[in-house]
């Protein structure tokens, strides 16, 4: 490229240890990680961060000399507040790259116990305006998120406005009904027992709804034809993998993903094909947009749109036929050891003998066919690997580095209205 642009980081989300590392090795320039009490995603299973491991995952990806930051965006009662103080000292040692937060409570806490730790201002608390850059960057904020429910014209205009500081948006992931995440419903269909800003959300807006009118109780129609209900709350996800030019000819700083509860194989196939897509951009002046959808479109999503940034979403950004991210390609098994020219493998969805397969690793994308599996224990050549099983299999083609290698199925599999 002629022009000189700057590099944006490329910001993953980290739900666990095991995801930080992949997310790291599939391109990730920084990761963000929530503790359990504090954190707007609260992991329910896998291995969960908290005071016990922090410091450990953040050496780890300080090991590879990427950044790792922490979230305590949670909106804090006083009960939370006084376990922050308490685990105050813990955090401030494991070295974090900088704090996200939301609450006004919380940054008095952080100024008072943790000072000298970065300040990145979460997209909770819905910067929407110049002026509200300002008065963060006036308090002492290296970085800003700004929210979801800006166009790109808006975002140019604020950035051009206050360029004394870092900014950060997001450009993939799960969106909320709400105003940038500030949600009530799940409180409320829950009767107050999944508090959606307390990292509980139960996810209403998911839910299938049908129509109920007043003096026929009982009598439920349809919102449109369809059998299931319909999902009037449930938006599409965003995807500006092929937008990230202008984003990048803007000068934001910060690239962020969405998806701390999803899978290794989200986590690590989003980063793959953002990774491709900035560098590509960077290198030629150019992105193979087609290549690009079609990448993401093997992801789990809901369908995909560009949400508040080229224009007020209408009827198009919602997914009224179902909540469910689905994955265009399904994830078959993940790469554990190496044994001689075979492989260990832990399935995550069941793979036959003889089929054709894709591997991705870091650094490579290509066509396989399994041509022998083997159950670990017993040592008995099998014709399928189920769910959960351990097997060593062997590969008409075999990737030049194993670790991090995933394998998935060929082409976009599950097909869903876009």
């Amino acid at each position: 490229m002629d022009k000189k642009i700057k590099r944006p980081e490329l910001l993953l989300p980290a739900g666990s240890k095991e995801k930080l590392d992949y997310a790291i090795h599939y391109g990730a320039d920084a990761v963000y990680l929530g503790m359990v009490d504090f954190s707007l995603r609260a992991m329910r299973k896998g291995e969960l961060i908290t005071l016990d491991n922090l410091k450990e995952c953040i050496n780890l990806a300080h090991s590879y000399n990427k950044k790792v930051y922490l979230t305590l965006n949670i909106f804090a009662y006083d009960e939370d507040i006084k376990k922050l103080i308490e685990a105050s000292e813990r955090i401030a040692d494991a070295k974090p790259d900088a704090i996200l937060f939301s609450d006004f409570g919380v940054y008095q806490i952080i100024k008072k116990y943790m000072s000298g730790i970065p300040l990145h201002v979460s997209t909770q608390t819905n910067i929407l305006n110049s002026e509200a850059v300002k008065f963060w960057r006036d308090l002492g904020a290296e970085r800003v998120v700004l929210s979801r429910d800006l166009s790109l014209k808006q975002i140019e205009s604020i950035k051009n406005s206050v360029p004394d500081i870092e900014y950060e948006v997001f450009v993939h992931g799960a969106q909320c009904v709400s105003f940038s995440g500030r949600c009530l419903i799940s409180d409320y269909m829950t009767k107050g027992g999944r508090k959606a800003n307390h990292g509980n959300c139960s996810q209403s807006c998911r839910w299938s709804y049908k129509l109920v009118e007043e003096t026929r109780q009982g009598e439920y129609f349809d919102i449109e034809e369809n059998g299931q209900g319909t999902h009037i709350l449930s938006p599409k996800d965003l995807a500006l993998i092929n937008y990230l030019p202008q984003l990048i000819d803007l000068g934001i700083e910060s690239f962020k993903i969405e998806g701390r509860t999803k899978s290794l194989y989200y986590v690590s196939a989003v980063a793959k094909a953002y990774r491709k897509a900035i560098d590509d951009y960077l290198l030629t002046g150019k992105i193979d947009e087609k290549a690009n959808y079609e990448e993401i479109r093997k992801i789990g999503n809901r369908g995909y749109t560009t949400g508040f940034y080229l224009h007020k979403p209408d009827c198009e950004g919602y997914g009224y036929d179902i909540s469910k991210g689905l994955a265009g390609a399904d994830c078959l098994c993940v790469f554990l050891e190496k044994q001689d020219c075979n492989f260990k493998v832990l399935t995550k969805n069941k793979f036959l003998l003889g089929d054709e397969i894709e591997i991705i690793t870091p650094d490579e994308c290509f066509k396989s066919v399994v041509i022998k599996i083997t159950d670990e224990k017993t040592g008995e050549n099998r014709e399928l690997s189920n769910t959960n099983d351990i097997s060593i299999i062997q590969l008409s083609k075999s990737p030049e580095n194993y670790e991090y290698a995933l394998a998935r199925t060929i082409g976009v599999k599950n097909i869903r209205r876009y």
